[in-house]
Parts: structure tokens; C-alpha cells; sequence
């Protein structure tokens, strides 16, 4: 059985890192607004809300400002000045109609209020370092056989078990500012491989940054984060151009092991009590499938590998 120290904690991304300079305040919310309204008009046909296109071939794709503002119930100078971050004190029953109109999930409302209403929401200049409580540790080492980690607001990598580095990679061996989702998928090619829609992973981990963003728009580590992946990667621009938004959630992921094969597992991710962006990640297999037999070798290898390693090892 794995020891404790095979779950194992990490700093919340490199604070030792300095911010890109042109990201070093943060995200402005007022840019952030204006695309984000602007994408969500341009992902919806009138057909989409009920409306007839009589006009042929749009020079701009989506509904135009003044059908939006027909439906919302309000007039179009008033939502043309709300697009461009220039209306003040936008009412709740105005963003709701709104936010029905452009047709927002959960979380796109729940970003849409925290980027139009800035000053109600709590912020703080730099939000703590995060910590993963001693009982969840000695949970993740309880859950020895089923994959699990601990991510936090920015997509690090938090704390994790030995079934969970068998899977996805020897978390540490990374420096601690690597362990992190979004630059493990963009920036390392592996990734590509082990996932087999590796698109899919990509959308998640990038709507759940901008769902991040939105929470903590003075996070210059965010930032930083953001930046540096904006520079190094062109997939990352294009996804985060889109100004979609998500929460962690559950779902199934495909992956192609490099030890085990193909893989088809279910996850399931749950908040933490005592810090709501603390999110713990399980994965687990269909039982009687050939993923859950794959599922026990991984489990037992990393075992071995745990035993093997000298005293002192980081595992």
C-alpha cells in the first residue's frame, strides 16, 4: 500500500514566477464583458431564438445587437453602451433577460453577473496560496486503487495518489509550477498522445480558466498563466478567443497509455468544503471492462514503484 507521502502537495503556480508584463494588473472586466457578450451573440442564428432571417447572407455572423435587445426587453442604445462596458448599474432582471436571450449555461450566467457586477463580488488583490487540508491527503492515499487528484483555481495540481501519477505521468518529477493542467496540455506534447480527444480535454481546461478569470480578474499569477500560454501556444489563443466558459464537472475521458493501452474512463469532480476551488478528481472504469483490469495494473505498478524507490525519493 502506498505510504502518506504518496499524496503529495505543490504550491499553487509558481509564485516565485514573475507575471508577463502586459498581463501583470490582470484581466481587465470591462474587456472581458464586451467579447464575452460579443462571442455569445455570434454563436446564435435568429432561428435560434425564434425569429425570422429576412435580410440573405449577414455580414457578421449571430444576432445582430438591436434583436437582442428586442428580446431583453430593453432598448438598443442601452444594450449597445452594456456591450461596451459603458452602462453603470445594470439591474439582475436586465442581466437574467439577457442571459436568456443569448441562451447561457450556468456557469456563462454565473460569469456573465461576476463581469457585469465587479464591485458586488469580494475580490482580493492576490488570492491566497492554496493548501490541501491533511484529511483530504490521507483520503487520497485511502482511494490508493481509484485515481485521484486535487486541483486548484488555476488548474495546478494540488495534491494526488500514486494510481493518479501511474495514469497521467510522474506529477513529481515536474517542477511544481509545471504541475498544472493547462500548461500540461498545451505545452507538453505527451499530452497529445495520451489523450485521445485531446480537443475535448483542451476546451474543458481552457473554459474552466476563463471561468477562473472571472472569479479573480486582479490574479496576476492567473495572468501570468494566461500570457505565457497565449505566447506558446496557438491552439490556446484560439480557444481562449472563444470566450467559453466552464465549471469542472464529470463526463468520460478517452485516453492511449503508453504501459496499458486504450483506456475509457468515467470521472467524477467534486467541490471541497473549506475552499469551494479546490476541486477533488476521481476516475473509474465500467466494471468487468478491460479499462478496469488496465485500472488494477496501473494501481499495482505504481505500488511497486513506490516500494522500489529509496528513502527520500519524492514519489
Amino acid at each position: 500500500m502506498a505510504t502518506h507521502r504518496a499524496a503529495r502537495t505543490g504550491p499553487s503556480a509558481a509564485p516565485e514566477s514573475a507575471p508577463e508584463p502586459a498581463l501583470r494588473e490582470g484581466l481587465d472586466p470591462r474587456a472581458e464583458l464586451s467579447e464575452f457578450l460579443r462571442t455569445r451573440r455570434a454563436r446564435l442564428k435568429p432561428a435560434d431564438v425564434g425569429l425570422a432571417d429576412h435580410s440573405g447572407r449577414r455580414r457578421v455572423p449571430g444576432l445582430r445587437r438591436e434583436e437582442l435587445a428586442q428580446l431583453a426587453g430593453v432598448s438598443v442604445a442601452y444594450y449597445t453602451r452594456f456591450e461596451q462596458s459603458n452602462a453603470r448599474n445594470v439591474s439582475r432582471e436586465v442581466l437574467d433577460a439577457i442571459s436568456r436571450v443569448l441562451k447561457l449555461s450556468d456557469a456563462e450566467h454565473a460569469h456573465l453577473l461576476r463581469l457585469a457586477q465587479p464591485k458586488r463580488h469580494q475580490r482580493h488583490p492576490e488570492p491566497p496560496r492554496q493548501q490541501v487540508r491533511p484529511a483530504v491527503l490521507e483520503l487520497l492515499t485511502a482511494m490508493e486503487g481509484v485515481p485521484a487528484y486535487v486541483w486548484g483555481r488555476r488548474a495546478d495540481v494540488l495534491a494526488w495518489n500514486q494510481t493518479a501519477s501511474a495514469l497521467f505521468g510522474d506529477w513529481a518529477a515536474r517542477a511544481p509550477q509545471e504541475r498544472n493542467w493547462a500548461r500540461i496540455t498545451f505545452l507538453d506534447p505527451a499530452s497529445r498522445k495520451l489523450f485521445t480527444d485531446w480537443e475535448s480535454k483542451a476546451y474543458d481546461v481552457v473554459g474552466q480558466l476563463r471561468f477562473g478569470a472571472g472569479l479573480h480578474a486582479d490574479d496576476s499569477l492567473l495572468a501570468s498563466l494566461i500570457g505565457e500560454l497565449s505566447l506558446k501556444s496557438e491552439d490556446f489563443r484560439r480557444l481562449w478567443a472563444a470566450h467559453d466558459v466552464k465549471k469542472k464537472t464529470h463526463g468520460t475521458m478517452r485516453l492511449s497509455h503508453p504501459l496499458v493501452g486504450k483506456l475509457t474512463l468515467r470521472y467524477e469532480t467534486l467541490a471541497l468544503p473549506g475552499d469551494q476551488e479546490q476541486s477533488l478528481t476521481t476516475y473509474h472504469a465500467e466494471p468487468g471492462s478491460p479499462s478496469e483490469e488496465a485500472l488494477r495494473l496501473l494501481a499495482s505498478w505504481g505500488a511497486d514503484a513506490t516500494k522500489e524507490r529509496p528513502a527520500g525519493t519524492p514519489q
